[in-house]
């Protein structure tokens, strides 16, 4: 079970930044980013109106260590992209969102099975190379190297953050110290933007698909929190970093864009990792 909705929240995710890359290639990204942690806080708290729970000051000081790592990762991930390094930040975050929570969970005595260390050995370069955009053939400068590789570092510790923080949270704390880290997140993004002073208010009809996006994106950590629930740390967080993959396979399917021959060799390897960890 802990598998399974390990791979709902790498689906959820994905399509969370399929949907959140297509709204901001047509208003402000942060503005987007910003839209759809609201929306998912929003829906969040609607659903702790339904299901109990009773967080204590230490839950809720775990959601806002994973708030502050979901902003902050969402926010350098994002400054990395605007810069044009995708092939750097894009694959350097998801290999750090995976590697963060393997080393918390080894470090607080989680050993997983052999198959399922090599399932996480098969995942980190399925994950860089379904991540990675095929350079356009131009000769960067070594500092927006340096700064493509700088950001990406930081998204992959924001959002490695995000994972071991949430496991942390125990199941009869309920879903408010889910809604917690995403306004957390929230006002993480705009303090970031505001540093970067680039917009980030909603003010166009575009910043809505955030809010489809934000209800994925919550759905998608309210799975990963259900699932370290009942499975290792070291499992459900790189189960939910492969979400890389399914943002590749809807922008093939439905954008028609071409996947690349590296894309195709990382889409092979995450399956494979799939099935390791399923068999461990």
């Amino acid at each position: 079970m802990a598998i399974l909705l390990a791979l709902l929240a790498a689906a959820s995710y994905g399509l969370s930044d399929f949907v959140g890359g297509v709204s901001s290639k047509r208003t402000s990204p942060w503005a987007v980013a910003l839209t759809a942690q609201l929306a998912g806080a929003a829906l969040v708290l609607l659903l702790t109106v339904f299901v109990d729970g009773s967080p204590t000051r230490a839950d809720l000081l775990w959601s806002v260590v994973a708030g502050l790592g979901n902003g902050f990762g969402t926010a350098f991930l994002y400054r990395g992209l605007a810069s044009g390094r995708m092939g750097v930040v894009a694959p350097v975050s998801g290999v750090g969102a995976a590697l963060v929570p393997v080393a918390v969970g080894v470090l607080t005595g989680e050993r997983p099975e052999v198959l399922v260390w090599l399932g996480i050995l098969v995942a980190l370069p399925g994950i860089w190379m379904v991540s990675r955009e095929p350079s356009s053939g131009g000769a960067p400068g070594a500092g927006g190297l340096g700064s493509g590789l700088t950001d990406g570092i930081l998204a992959g510790l924001g959002f490695g953050t995000l994972f071991a923080a949430l496991a942390q949270i125990p199941e009869e704390a309920g879903f408010l110290p889910l809604a917690l880290n995403q306004v957390v997140a929230g006002l993480a993004i705009v303090a970031v933007a505001t540093a970067l002073r680039s917009a980030w208010v909603p003010r166009e009809r575009a910043a809505l698909g955030g809010a489809v996006s934000g209800a994925l994106g919550a759905l998608a950590t309210g799975s990963f929190l259900v699932a370290t629930h009942s499975g290792y740390l070291t499992v459900t967080a790189v189960i939910a970093s492969l979400y890389p993959a399914f943002t590749i396979m809807l922008a093939a399917s439905v954008l028609r864009e071409h996947v690349h021959r590296a894309q195709a060799l990382g889409l092979g390897l995450c399956a494979v990792a799939i099935a390791l960890v399923a068999a461990g």
